[in-house]
């Protein structure tokens, strides 16, 4: 309730979100008026007997110009009043404004937790987490969603195939042994059906289990693909703002974080690729003996670790990125200046402020990956029951003991106060046994495979965008 009280008086007034905007420091192109294109064009405006007269109604005559025009566009730095106008501006702030509280949130429990390291009280910061996630995907549906309502365009075709692609694609990998990448899907769906079971069996009720391998892992294939088309044109962009950035860089630092920026997803996968990474830390070949560099809970932590700090470093990155999109505009002028024939002024126009008014739908579609691998990490080690210290004290997953009702509630005589704490016991039972359910191997298969599918698909869209920008598009 303070952090919700937080973000409706404080946010307003000081955002985050417009922080990353509108600090001064991305420069932006204002398009061209029409006075200023006459004027370059040597041309003045329009006599009425010029004008063309149809059915009563005075039409101007569309005003052209040259394509090979001396034109220098007129930079200006974000302002908080021009970003009134540009689309998605709301659900930017809001999806980074509510993603910082939650985050300020996650780290405050984390510190109470392992101060007072309570037992009977709810995490709260998962909600918060799941809150998170939820935004990020009605986002980037919202936005893939634009895509389908384009009548002509060949954006839905993408998005299909892709979809089909990475559905395909999540089919494999779930095939793939745990030999080599190390989810925990196999002993986490086991256990997770052997404790429903139970609780079932507990309960009265005859069951094989709540759902089968066949039906979860389709499940999870369906979402998987979902996730693949949603994170398509995201990494489709940032490949071309990858090769944008990486020209405007004249630093050598600035570039190798660049390049450690665009390839973050590949590093996340490796993390799970038990024979290139695990197996060499856990088993390094140092001779006839083999000494383990760490443990294996000190492994877990140190993934966390470097694919936290992978997001932050995408987060410093990111205005370089959004300032190699603005750039764009000037981009395609310099492209348009080579060509032979005229354009009209209008089109002149929409060609130059279309990149700036659409600086949101970029900015969503490079921070809302980055939220999703970000507090899915997070929810990770919360649900998976895992340590942020470098040398974690060994975590028990032994279930909840289910205590029995006390023979007391059911010597007395029936009474209100009585059937109170008899409803009392028994919610306190039904919440302790679904505990008992939904164990830390569980979230642990689960959500060690949603980050590293998400990372997986980041990378793929943005391989394949690299191929096109720099391959396809030139030839």
């Amino acid at each position: 309730m303070v952090m919700a009280s937080v973000i409706q008086k404080i946010i307003p007034h000081y955002s985050f979100a417009r922080w990353l905007l509108c600090s001064g420091s991305l420069q932006w192109y204002r398009h061209p008026t029409e006075e200023d294109l006459r004027l370059l064009a040597g041309k003045q405006r329009g006599k009425s007997k010029k004008d063309r007269k149809y059915n009563g109604h005075i039409e101007n005559k569309p005003l052209t110009i040259p394509k090979d025009i001396d034109l220098h566009l007129e930079t200006k730095s974000v302002t908080e009043r021009d970003t009134i106008a540009l689309h998605y501006f709301p659900e930017y702030q809001w999806l980074v404004d509510f993603t910082a509280a939650a985050t300020v949130v996650y780290v405050v429990t984390e510190a109470y937790c392992s101060i007072m390291k309570p037992s009977q009280e709810m995490n709260i910061s998962v909600v918060w987490c799941l809150l998170v996630l939820a935004f990020a995907v009605k986002i980037l549906f919202s936005l893939t969603a634009h895509y389908f309502i384009v009548e002509d365009g060949g954006e839905r075709s993408v998005c299909v195939t892709f979809g089909f692609f990475f559905f395909v694609k999540a089919m494999v990998i779930l095939i793939v042994t745990e030999s080599y990448l190390e989810f925990g899907l196999e002993s986490g769906f086991s256990n997770f059906s052997e404790s429903a079971m139970q609780f079932l069996e507990k309960q009265g009720l005859e069951s094989r289990g709540p759902v089968s391998k066949l039906t979860f892992k389709l499940f999870l294939a369906v979402l998987c693909s979902l996730i693949g088309a949603f994170l398509t044109f995201p990494g489709l962009r940032l490949a071309q703002m990858h090769l944008d950035a990486l020209n405007l860089a004249t630093e050598k630092i600035t570039q190798t974080l660049l390049h450690i920026n665009f390839l973050a997803p590949l590093l996340m996968v490796l993390l799970w690729v038990k024979p290139i990474t695990k197996d060499y830390i856990m088993n390094p070949p140092l001779g006839k003996e083999s000494i383990p560099l760490m443990s294996e809970d000190t492994f877990d932590t140190m993934r966390l670790w470097i694919i936290i700090l992978l997001c932050a470093l995408r987060l410093a990155m990111m205005r370089s990125h959004l300032q190699a999109y603005l750039n764009l505009a000037q981009k395609c002028m310099d492209q348009m200046k080579k060509e032979a024939g005229r354009i009209s002024t209008i089109d002149l126009q929409k060609m130059v402020a279309r990149v700036f008014y659409y600086l949101c739908v970029i900015a969503l579609q490079y921070v809302a990956p980055l939220v999703m691998v970000l507090h899915t990490t997070l929810l990770l080690k919360t649900l998976g029951n895992y340590s942020w210290g470098i040398y974690p004290e060994s975590n028990s997953d032994t279930a909840v003991e289910n205590n029995p009702l006390p023979s007391s509630l059911y010597s007395e005589s029936p009474s209100v106060n009585g059937k109170m704490k008899v409803t009392v016991v028994q919610i306190t039972m039904a919440l302790g046994s679904l505990k008992n359910i939904f164990t830390p191997l569980l979230f642990r298969g689960l959500l060690s495979f949603l980050t590293w599918w998400i990372a997986a698909c980041l990378f793929s869209t943005s391989l394949f965008g690299l191929f096109y920008h720099q391959y396809l598009t030139v030839a």
